[in-house]
């Protein structure tokens, strides 16, 4: 055998080896950078993808987010005192809505009181799941459905005075809010169209005076006012039950009834510090909780410039005969009407309004003529002024005549 051929054999296969793989070598190399192209390609698209979908989103989101609100500063004087300047409040309002299907919204109320200081108050705070067409429900703290000015004209960019109307206000006769739980919508009927809304809620709480003897003593009680503003507790466990009805017989009218009853409990007396020593209903040994009752009724009419609204609301709080606070029933009684008329082809307006408050109090009763002049800078943008003819107890603040100016912005 010839040994050369077959060293040369073997050194040819070694050196054929020797060429093929680094050329392996280099594909296997070449198909690795491919795939992580194709792989960064495929992040590329898929990151394009997400962009895309997210933009999507933005168009139609899931969830929205808003914040509105109203503000207001002005001027006030009363009939023989001095005028003072006044930031009278800021509120912002907040929703968050997820889709169609439920709603968080919420006032706060930001305030400069007479000595400088900064008040802040929860106005409301809901959580409203909008379970069909027809009816939502709406839980947490709202605004009184008794009547409309205090769900929906009390914003002072939409009231179109810079006041309330007597009896409208804390310890009046219409309630201010609520806490618990509330269903209310709208439906077709006929040929016309209503609304609706039912509420339980925790109870007011009463606000009770001490009666002097004349000797020092206290001769007994009476009731100085219902404090109906929505309570986080519900101190005698009863419960309100409550709601309003209304029709629109034409689009341009409204006219509502509404009622609230339950029971009421004192839990602050005044001008004795003996019968609440710790500042709460259970230091009243054998209070108990009275009869409770508020019914109202409501109308509005627009018509081209002109707008003509009025409200009535009675709220009844029976006798009571056992307990410190032991005493006779009381009511309060208030209503309005409001006429408002804008100029043609001007930012001018005229409104007129009348009030009749009556309380168990002689020095808070109060008949208003309040009459105002706006300019509407812009639909939201208001200047305001009101002056209001008080007549009421001689010598009393209700029978004091009172001027105010006011910008009031919604935003």
């Amino acid at each position: 055998m010839d040994y050369s051929y077959c060293t040369f054999r073997q050194k040819l296969l070694v050196a054929a080896v020797s060429l093929v793989l680094p050329a392996v070598s280099v594909a296997q190399s070449s198909n690795t950078d491919l795939q992580k192209q194709i792989d960064a390609l495929q992040n590329q698209v898929t990151a394009l993808n997400t962009e895309v979908q997210q933009a999507t989103e933005w168009k139609s989101p899931n969830t929205l987010f808003h914040m509105s609100g109203y503000a207001d500063v002005g001027y006030a004087q009363k009939e023989s005192n001095d005028g003072s300047f006044a930031v009278g409040t800021f509120a912002p309002i907040f929703h968050y809505q997820y889709r169609d299907t439920v709603m968080m919204e919420a006032e706060l109320e930001y305030e400069v009181v007479d000595d400088g200081e900064t008040e802040v108050a929860l106005e409301y705070m809901t959580i409203d799941w909008f379970m069909n067409d027809y009816a939502a429900l709406v839980a947490g703290k709202f605004l009184s459905p008794i009547g409309q000015f205090r769900q929906n004209l009390h914003p002072s960019w939409i009231n179109k005075l810079t006041s309330a109307p007597p009896g409208f206000g804390h310890d009046g006769a219409a309630p201010i809010s609520d806490l618990g739980f509330q269903i209310r919508g709208g439906f077709p009927m006929g040929g016309m169209r209503a609304n609706y809304a039912v509420f339980v809620s925790n109870g007011p709480e009463i606000n009770a005076e001490a009666e002097d003897d004349g000797a020092g003593g206290i001769e007994g009680y009476e009731l100085d006012g219902v404090a109906a503003e929505g309570f986080g507790t519900d101190v005698d466990g009863e419960k309100t039950f409550g709601g309003r009805i209304a029709i629109l017989p034409i689009p341009s009218v409204e006219i509502g009834f509404s009622f609230a009853t339950g029971m009421a409990t004192v839990t602050n007396v005044e001008g004795d510090d003996d019968a609440l020593p710790a500042g709460t209903v259970g230091s009243i040994v054998g209070e108990s909780a009275r009869d409770y009752d508020v019914i109202g009724a409501d109308f509005v009419w627009f018509s081209g410039n002109m707008s003509l609204r009025g409200e009535y609301v009675k709220t009844e709080v029976g006798e009571s005969t056992t307990g410190v606070t032991a005493s006779e029933a009381a009511e309060w009684i208030t209503w309005y009407t409001q006429f408002a008329y804008r100029l043609p082809n001007t930012k001018w307006e005229a409104v007129l309004r009348y009030t009749d408050y009556d309380s168990p109090h002689a020095s808070v009763d109060q008949k208003q003529t309040a009459v105002g002049v706006n300019y509407l800078v812009t639909n939201n943008f208001i200047a305001k002024l009101t002056h209001e003819l008080n007549d009421g107890l001689e010598g009393a603040d209700s029978d004091l005549d009172l001027t105010m100016l006011q910008l009031a912005y919604g935003f």
